[in-house]
């Protein structure tokens, strides 16, 4: 136990991280949105995000690999330009994670989230021009970065641009497992230079891993037996919740 968390909200930690892995198993993305929002409704911001890096890390290396090194190497070779923009763009905003406001940062990730997802729900499909791919990936990678470095999310971002390109089910997974993986590794690191991804924090975090990968698992099993439209169905209604859930904690706190 990590001293001053309690029973009942270590019981709630869990279930947390168990539902956050069923939800990524299914959608590929949302489990550091659901830990940072669940954890932090009990325990303080900081620890909130410590929590949620080595589950991340765990369930995205699992995720990035489950066709086989082999399909996780073309994936990222594909991408390697919106991944290492994504990555610089993190590790810098790492170190300012105490210095921007937390709502500003809810707001700015939650309004754009929740439209994408609403517009595409009632039927506008975009479609990115191959010829501008190169802006969008350099564009959006920097977006999901440098959130992701200041609030341990990053995963919308990424889910809409694979949506955009109409990326097929298996390889918007896998990517999407690439892209988190090598996020992840950059913010623990960068957390454990920060000091938040140690003692307690580092405890809780490891705590979690466990529930996180039986969660994991049993969302691949839901996900494996969905057509691609019920796929991209899940993807957005999992967006619009998350979305909306970011705005209110950037109005309400």
């Amino acid at each position: 136990m990590v001293e001053g968390i309690s029973f009942a909200f270590w019981i709630a930690a869990l279930a947390l991280a168990f539902l956050s892995g069923v939800v990524k198993g299914i959608t590929g993305f949302a489990m550091p949105m659901i830990l940072i929002s669940g954890l932090g409704s009990f325990l303080a911001p900081e620890m909130a995000l410590a929590g949620l890096i080595l589950p991340t890390l765990v369930t995205n290396a699992w995720q990035s690999m489950r066709q086989g090194l082999g399909a996780a190497i073309a994936s990222a070779k594909a991408q390697w330009r919106y991944i290492a923009i994504a990555l610089i763009c993190l590790i810098i905003s790492a170190q300012f994670v105490t210095s921007i406001p937390e709502r500003t940062l809810f707001l700015v990730l939650g309004i754009p989230v929740t439209v994408f997802a609403v517009l595409q729900l009632i039927g506008w499909r975009p479609k990115l021009d191959p010829q501008n791919r190169g802006s969008a990936e350099l564009g959006v990678g920097a977006f999901a970065g440098t959130l992701g470095g200041l609030s341990g999310v990053w995963g919308p971002p990424t889910a809409m641009y694979l949506t955009a390109l109409n990326t097929p089910k298996r390889e918007h997974v896998r990517i999407q497992g690439i892209v988190y993986l090598t996020g992840s590794i950059a913010l623990a690191l960068s957390h454990l230079n920060s000091g938040i991804l140690t003692g307690a924090g580092l405890k809780l975090s490891a705590t979690l891993i466990l529930p996180a990968a039986i969660g994991l698992a049993a969302g691949f099993a839901v996900q494996d037996r969905m057509d691609a439209e019920k796929f991209r169905w899940a993807i957005l209604i999992v967006l619009v919740v998350a979305g909306l859930n970011l705005i209110r904690r950037g109005l309400f706190g």
